[in-house]
């Protein structure tokens, strides 16, 4: 197996590129706040850029603006990495269980905005590769204050962008969210879903890669225009306790079930960089 793959640079570029992006329009929002009032005394947000080395291979660039206007807290972080699992935990990797060797290049972020109108986003998008090779990803949205014309158009886009490939993808990659994101503990969904989207390969790596790109530049287009739409809307303390539960129940999914949290801990990935999708605070009831 040789690993990394002849495409590392080209798709590690891209992500890069994209993270870079990203940035840049939450960046732009945070400046485009400076009249509204409810975001005093707040200076507008920049993100502050570390890089990380990874024990075995790679490593990774770190993009977190804290402290915002809009955004509290925003994590926006890509990482490429190398090397090999651990026995125990090759057993659980498709493919590792024959070699443990593995590469893995990919974009994360979560953003948990100041004002409880403003929904809390995650979005990813990666590639793997053991003695097999996958793509994964998706974008999900967890409003505080749930706006139907928010969700019907987070949901909207995202069907947009499945169906250009295949008509199947939105409805199987919804259900997919669905039951990913769900806390059997409190038995309730995690937010209003999106996608989700793992070890796909169709045989066809070109399509799969720009499938994979156009779930990211989704998501370029989509959050921004949701943030813009509710930012302005005044809060009061009764809905930042409704933020600040939310804000737990995000936290009891992460640290307990999310995938990607336990692939970086279990493979010694940074953990200030694995644990970012926390929000700054959280709330639970007595």
């Amino acid at each position: 197996m040789n690993i990394p793959p002849i495409y590392a640079k080209r798709l590690h570029n891209w992500f890069s590129d994209l993270q870079n992006r990203i940035c840049h329009e939450l960046e732009v929002i945070e400046q485009e706040s400076v009249d509204l009032d409810i975001y005093a005394p707040y200076i507008p947000g920049q993100f502050a850029k570390r890089d990380w080395d990874f024990q075995q291979n790679g490593g990774g660039k770190m993009h977190v603006l804290q402290e915002g206007r809009v955004f509290e807290k925003a994590g926006v972080n890509v990482s490429c990495v190398w090397g090999e699992f651990a026995e125990e935990f090759a057993k659980q990797i498709p493919g590792a269980s024959e070699d443990p060797k593995f590469w893995a290049c990919g974009l994360s972020l979560v953003i948990h905005p100041r004002n409880p109108f403003v929904p809390i986003v995650h979005m990813n998008t990666r590639h793997i590769i053991t003695t097999k090779s996958w793509f994964g990803g998706g974008a999900d949205l967890t409003p505080c204050i749930p706006q139907e014309s928010d969700t019907n158009f987070f949901h909207k886009t995202l069907q947009d962008c499945c169906d250009r490939f295949n008509r199947n993808y939105y409805p199987k990659f919804k259900t997919w969210c669905d039951e990913y994101f769900f806390l059997p503990h409190r038995n309730e969904t995690r937010g209003v879903g999106g996608i989700f989207y793992d070890y796909h390969n169709t045989g066809d790596f070109e399509a799969d890669h720009v499938f994979n790109q156009n779930v990211g530049e989704t998501f370029l287009t989509s959050y921004p225009e949701i943030v813009r739409r509710n930012m302005a809307k005044p809060w009061s303390d009764e809905e930042i306790a409704i933020q600040m539960h939310k804000r737990g129940r995000y936290v009891e999914f992460n640290l307990i079930y999310d995938r990607g949290t336990h692939f970086g801990l279990k493979t010694g990935g940074n953990t200030e960089a694995i644990l970012m999708s926390l929000p700054p605070t959280a709330k639970w009831a007595a």
